[in-house]
């Protein structure tokens, strides 16, 4: 199968109410080591420059550090040193709420109980930009422009968790849209997905207007879509460079 990119894919993203307040943001590390415990080091100092609108794989096999490192750059494991600057600012001296305005993430378990439609599930994307509790319609028109852009308009009404795999993706991939990030961190995203929603979903993720971070076991893949591919090996950079 060929694996280049789609260009008969044309998503007129910037028109889309679920994206006007994004900004790409650059994120940069700067010898970013973590460790779970004194004697155990996971990432081997790790620096780098993410550009703003960047569309960055990180590949390795199992163990290479990918989820380890995402983790840190989304706020969850704080390097044991070195820092991680979103537009020259470390993210540890932000709170939690301008955090979750600038970085949004989609992790690979989704497999947590919750008694909400897809609708709902989605909608808790609005939380960190949102000042008040009532939707607005601008809110609706984002929720509903999301669940088109992932396929999953038809799943609106049903409980999330009756979803097969695929779809909970999918539908915490809208979410994450929602949310309309700066920056987007997936790990694994195209678990679970079929060949079709893989291409899908990885060439949407390329067109869109924030700074875009994920890591994929596929090398071909990372090649076809994504600007800059990051190789990690037993917590070490093996190679940083454009595709």
């Amino acid at each position: 199968m060929n694996l280049d990119k789609d260009k008969s894919v044309q998503i007129d993203i910037h028109s889309l109410p679920c994206f006007t307040h994004c900004q790409a943001a650059c994120l940069q590390l700067k010898a970013l080591t973590w460790s779970p415990s004194r004697h155990k080091t996971l990432l081997k100092p790790i620096s780098l420059t993410v550009q703003s609108g960047d569309f960055v794989a990180v590949v390795g096999p199992n163990g290479a550090g990918k989820t380890s490192l995402l983790r840190c750059l989304y706020r969850v494991n704080k390097p044991s040193s070195g820092e991680v600057l979103i537009d020259g600012e470390n993210i540890w001296s932000l709170t939690a709420r301008h955090c979750a305005q600038r970085i949004a993430t989609v992790l690979q378990d989704s497999s947590a109980e919750f008694a909400l439609t897809v609708f709902e599930m989605v909608e808790i994307g609005l939380i960190p930009r949102s000042t008040g509790w009532k939707r607005t319609i601008p809110d609706t028109q984002a929720i509903n422009s999301v669940l088109t852009l992932l396929d999953v308009t038809h799943l609106t009404h049903r409980n999330f968790n009756s979803l097969s795999g695929g779809e909970r993706q999918r539908v915490m991939i809208a979410r994450a849209l929602v949310q309309e990030p700066d920056i987007l961190i997936l790990d694994e995203p195209t678990n679970h997905l079929d060949i079709r929603h893989q291409l899908e979903v990885l060439a949407l993720l390329s067109s869109l207007p924030c700074t875009v971070i994920v890591s994929l076991h596929d090398l071909s893949l990372a090649a076809a879509y994504a600007d800059r591919v990051l190789v990690l090996k037993k917590g070490e950079m093996q190679h940083y460079s454009p595709k």
